[in-house]
């Protein structure tokens, strides 16, 4: 996939400091790093000592150790900028934490062709998480449901009482349903499962909600006239969702081979494959979570807790099946849509001890978990059409395996200027390999010039 200039960039840029950023910046991916990091210590307001956080890696071996077990060290990957995203009318530029080659070029470009048909527009639901409560050994499930819904009202009491300053934020307990689980064997008889549903606020939520379900798991039990097992949240965070839809002028789709119109019919054939088969739709999703995971990274949320959700929110229906669609649209623009959960916060979890998560939020310049989850999902969206537009037009391979000759170059033990040299030969040979490589850097080195 070549890039253009306007693919990474645009050709305007206009940005308040302070205020609505603009997300088309010019040539970008041609400056170099310290040049980047210029440019967005400008835009969004970046002082001189989080400019260094971010070229020193954002996190310390002392920092890692307060967060996770027998730290021996730091890992890191790439922090980069998802550009040219406008949402419900406001840019955004998004930092994306991931290894793999052309994601965030390929998400830039899409958001760049979505903005020619007005932006994504996006709405989230309430941050509503569910902690479930497992109630077992109980005689009569019909009778241990009407007990327990005749208590909601004092039941919902107590599981504030467990959490006063959430309470005092505007969330908690908002509902409580009971649910009889179908035994599959003699065993598995009696057993209820009770969800509390919270609202978190901008906290993903996961403590707060297992807090909640432990503190009234006894009295649950009691009411039912069984036992409780498990007391923790469910990741099918199905109360919260973000829904994100787009549309695509059909003449910006076009590629070197094939006119607009030929693309975004590919593209629509493509999405009903996804329909119709799993299989298809598993990796169809996987391009979604391309865009959506690097977000999650460099936000410091729980991208395991959002994979999960995403996935059994795909497979809900009981068959699996792709979360973003798309149409053709009745004035012949491509029209895409996505919906899933999206359990995430700006505040608490790693966001108390990793800089680099705090300064991942500041870039994107989001105010709330709900305004948070609707980027991620409009950079899944845009993930998706990157995606789908390379193999309705040139093929996945062509732009990917461009970028990947990079990598494959440094390997080689290229540095400096040779890289893009010997990237570019490799992927004008077609053969991007780390023995070829060697081979071109080695000729590169004999001649005068190097």
């Amino acid at each position: 996939m070549s890039h253009s200039k306007h693919e990474l960039g645009g050709d305007k840029q206009s940005s308040t400091r302070g205020g609505n950023i603009s997300s088309r910046i010019p040539g970008f991916y041609k400056l170099g790093v310290r040049e980047r990091l210029t440019a967005l210590r400008d835009l969004a307001g970046l002082s001189d000592a989080e400019v260094g956080l971010l070229h020193d890696g954002c996190l310390s071996v002392e920092q890692a150790n307060h967060m996770v077990e027998n730290v021996v060290g730091t890992y890191a990957l790439p922090l980069g900028l998802g550009l040219n995203f406008q949402v419900n009318g406001r840019d955004y530029l998004v930092p994306m934490c991931v290894e793999e080659p052309s994601v965030i070029a390929a998400a830039s470009n899409a958001a760049r062709m979505v903005r020619e048909g007005g932006g994504f527009v996006a709405e989230a639901d309430p941050p509503l998480m569910i902690a479930q409560v497992q109630l077992y050994d109980v005689p009569d499930t019909t009778a241990g449901t009407q007990a327990i819904l005749a208590e909601k009202a004092a039941l919902m009491c107590a599981c504030n009482d467990a959490q006063p300053s959430l309470v005092r934020r505007g969330g908690g307990t908002r509902d409580i349903e009971v649910r009889t689980l179908e035994p599959s064997t003699a065993e598995d008889a009696g057993m209820l499962v009770v969800h509390l549903i919270v609202d978190c606020c901008d906290a993903m939520g996961a403590n707060l909600v297992n807090t909640v379900a432990e503190a009234v798991a006894p009295r649950l039990a009691a009411l039912a006239g069984g036992c409780f097992g498990l007391r923790i949240l469910s990741n099918l965070a199905d109360r919260r969702c973000v829904r994100v839809r787009c549309r695509v002028p059909v003449d910006v789709l076009r590629s070197e081979r094939f006119d607009g119109v030929a693309v975004r019919d590919g593209i629509v054939l493509a999405s009903r494959f996804a329909e119709l088969d799993p299989y298809r739709a598993a990796t169809h999703n996987k391009g979604i979570m391309n865009g959506i995971d690097p977000v999650v990274l460099a936000t410091g949320n729980d991208w395991r807790g959002v994979e999960a959700g995403a996935h059994a929110f795909a497979a809900r229906s009981g068959v699996y099946r792709p979360l973003a669609i798309w149409r053709a649209g009745s004035d012949g623009m491509l029209l895409g849509q996505i919906e899933l959960p999206m359990a995430i916060g700006t505040v608490g979890g790693t966001l108390r001890v990793h800089p680099g998560a705090r300064l991942g939020l500041q870039i994107s310049g989001v105010k709330s978990a709900q305004e948070l989850g609707m980027v991620m999902a409009s950079v899944g969206l845009a993930s998706n059409l990157a995606a789908l537009r390379a193999l309705a037009a040139e093929g996945i391979q062509q732009g990917h395996m461009s970028l990947h000759a990079r990598s494959v170059a440094v390997a080689a033990g290229a540095s400096g200027a040779l890289v893009d040299i010997v990237a570019a030969e490799l992927s004008k040979l077609g053969d991007i390999r780390k023995e070829r490589a060697e081979q071109i850097l080695s000729q590169l080195r004999e001649s005068a010039a190097y």
